[in-house]
């Protein structure tokens, strides 16, 4: 009978870790990506016409001779983000992405299709501007990482960043084979020691999203002589840019234009 009833709860138990992580492979992409509405703005843009997809970029104060391109959560609206970019940073031309299936931009994203479009959007700035600074903010600090260590950058700023998607999930699910089941794993730590520009990186002191042992694993990639890292205190993973200071340390490290 004992043995009867351990067999039917390690059959319970196969079954629905089996089922969990099955579940866990065909969702994931709605876990990592949800995707923004197409809010209008008195913004002009333009679109990257991709092979499978058109990608939508948001250009904020044009005309100025260096540039910013920014990276933007995995549920950040760069509509909505378009106001305060503008405002803090008036002396560079600033240009946001919408991720593929967000805002105005077409197609499914995926990490493959993102670095990608991501390259395609810097070298079309590159035509346009002598010197890029690249900013990302969650998500897309992965974005950001990448595209500096394929591209020559003048400054990086990384808010809120991970080692890689694969680390977070892993702590998340500890039980699964994170890494055999994800398809979009952002590793952002192997690209770090590639980036040659100066890096700030901008930590909440209340992060819960990204505990800080993942966001100091990437910290640890970079050089220290390029670093600089700087933490927003009482404040969370989606309230850290409510806090006064935190425009106030970006445009110290950005500079002006």
């Amino acid at each position: 009978m004992i043995k009867r009833v351990i067999k039917m709860v390690l059959v319970v138990f196969v079954l629905g870790y089996v089922g969990v992580g099955v579940l866990l492979y065909n969702f994931q992409s709605k876990l990592l990506y949800h995707p923004t509405a197409d809010i209008k703005t008195n913004y002009s843009g333009v679109v990257l016409h991709r092979d499978s997809a058109d990608v939508y970029v948001h250009i904020l104060n044009p005309g100025h001779k260096n540039a910013i391109i920014y990276f933007g959560g995995n549920g950040e609206s760069m509509a909505l983000s378009s106001d305060y970019i503008a405002k803090q940073f008036p002396e560079f031309t600033c240009y946001l992405m919408d991720y593929r299936g967000y805002g105005s931009s077409t197609g499914e994203p995926s990490e493959k299709d993102i670095f990608a479009d991501a390259l395609a959007l810097y070298d079309l700035v590159a035509k346009k501007h002598s010197k890029i600074s690249i900013g990302g903010r969650s998500l897309g600090t992965g974005v950001a990482v990448y595209v500096a260590s394929k591209r020559e950058v003048s400054k990086l700023a990384l808010i809120t960043p991970y080692s890689s998607i694969a680390d977070v999930a892993q702590g998340r699910y500890p039980i699964y084979p994170i890494s055999l089941l994800l398809k979009d794993s952002y590793n952002s730590v192997s690209y770090a020691p590639k980036v040659k520009a100066k890096v700030f990186i901008v930590l909440a002191e209340n992060d819960k999203v990204i505990p800080r042992k993942y966001s100091q694993k990437l910290i640890d990639a970079f050089k220290k002589a390029q670093l600089k890292v700087d933490t927003i205190k009482n404040r969370g993973h989606n309230n850290i840019s409510d806090d006064d200071r935190y425009y106030k340390i970006m445009q110290e490290f950005i500079g002006r234009g």
